[in-house]
């Protein structure tokens, strides 16, 4: 790397006029940075498929399901994954880059040709919004397809679940001499809601029917309310209905079973989002959580832009002259710092403390404010 911007480079060939220089300089960052990049992104996908693999090998064997469907299953979770790590793989790429020019006294050289700290920020928003852009895209339209397929093949053909259908709000499942229909799942209140279960006797005719508005999960046990219940008698030959305030099932599910079991907001694009958190809303449920996904959807993308300040500013104030170790360790710490604030805001987001849109938001514009800053005091 210094031999691009080494001491032999001479002072005056930054200070001749024109833009030639320049261009040369954005080349050669930008290359470098992107070369890191892949690197790094390259790296981190690889782990996880192999620690993914690995993990869920035990699975794969009780399930007895081809080794191709196995991989399969590995291979779909990727996109959801490079979704993930882009911005922490461009946050190491720019602070590697960066802090091997401050190590090489490069940023000293710029600076003593005339070379303004502003210059180099330049060609990194470039790439910041081009990286944003193709996150979006990949989180709009291949990450959740693939997740769904991914998950279907989890629940279906590795842990074989008791569920046949499920879609964005209608849940199928069997239990048993039972088929248990649920109109939709609030997951906050670990609340069912428009449940009918259709018991089944040995012969597989239907002898009861019980509807409910509402189950809440308490002690191990589902508690319906508002229900009914359509009995047959065999011996009269009809129907007796009766109502209850509440009433207890045993389920062979858990609120944990139904969280994964549903569809999830990774499963789904913005528009389709959109429209089912619309579609709960006027069903009369709450959509809040449904509602901070759909603001971090739009939020997430842009800390391309916001990683990539933090580094720039890091390294031109000489905070990572040190070496790579030190690079790498400022960029997991800054990763690890933004991922526990940003989960911290949606749990209070997905809780009603905050606003869904200040969940989604307000870490992204903390991080801007402190890259600003810190990059306004670098000059």
């Amino acid at each position: 790397m210094s031999g691009c911007f080494g001491s032999a480079a001479a002072p005056d060939t930054f200070s001749r006029k024109g833009f030639e220089p320049l261009n040369l300089l954005y080349r050669y960052v930008s290359r470098e940075v992107l070369k890191f990049f892949s690197w790094v992104l390259i790296l981190v996908v690889g782990i996880f498929v192999a620690v993914d693999y690995i993990g869920t090998m035990d699975e794969f064997i009780q399930s007895k399901i081809p080794l191709t469907r196995a991989l399969m299953y590995v291979l779909l979770r990727i996109p959801f994954v490079i979704t993930q790590f882009i911005p922490v793989a461009l946050l190491l790429a720019v602070l590697i880059v960066f802090g091997l020019m401050a190590k090489n006294n490069e940023l000293i050289i710029l600076k003593s040709s005339g070379i303004s700290t502003y210059a180099l920020i330049r060609p990194m928003l470039v790439i910041a919004g081009g990286l944003t852009l193709a996150l979006l895209f990949i989180a709009e339209f291949l990450a959740p397809v693939s997740t769904q397929k991914s998950n279907e093949i989890k629940y279906r053909e590795i842990r074989k679940e008791t569920v046949t259908s499920f879609k964005k709000e209608n849940i199928w499942l069997k239990d048993k001499r039972r088929i248990i229909f649920i109109k939709h799942f609030q997951i906050s209140e670990s609340a069912i809601c428009g449940v009918t279960i259709y018991a089944f006797d040995e012969n597989f005719l239907l002898v009861k029917r019980t509807d409910a508005e509402r189950g809440v999960y308490q002690n191990g046990r589902w508690s319906l309310y508002g229900a009914m219940t359509h009995s047959f008698d065999k011996t009269a030959g009809n129907y007796t209905i009766l109502f209850h305030d509440a009433l207890l099932e045993a389920f062979d599910f858990s609120p944990g079973d139904l969280q994964e079991i549903v569809k999830k907001s990774t499963e789904m694009n913005f528009q389709e989002l959109r429209a089912y958190i619309h579609k709960v809303e006027e069903e009369g449920y709450d959509a809040t959580n449904y509602r901070v996904d759909l603001y971090s959807k739009t939020a997430f993308p842009f800390v391309c832009v916001i990683m990539c300040l933090i580094g720039i500013s890091l390294s031109v104030r000489g905070k990572l002259d040190k070496g790579l170790a030190v690079s790498i360790s400022y960029g997991i710490g800054i990763a690890f710092l933004y991922w526990v604030f940003y989960s911290f805001c949606l749990s209070l987001g997905y809780g009603g403390l905050i606003p869904p849109f200040l969940a989604a938001w307000v870490t992204n514009l903390i991080f801007l404010c402190f890259g600003m800053i810190y990059l306004l005091k670098a000059e």
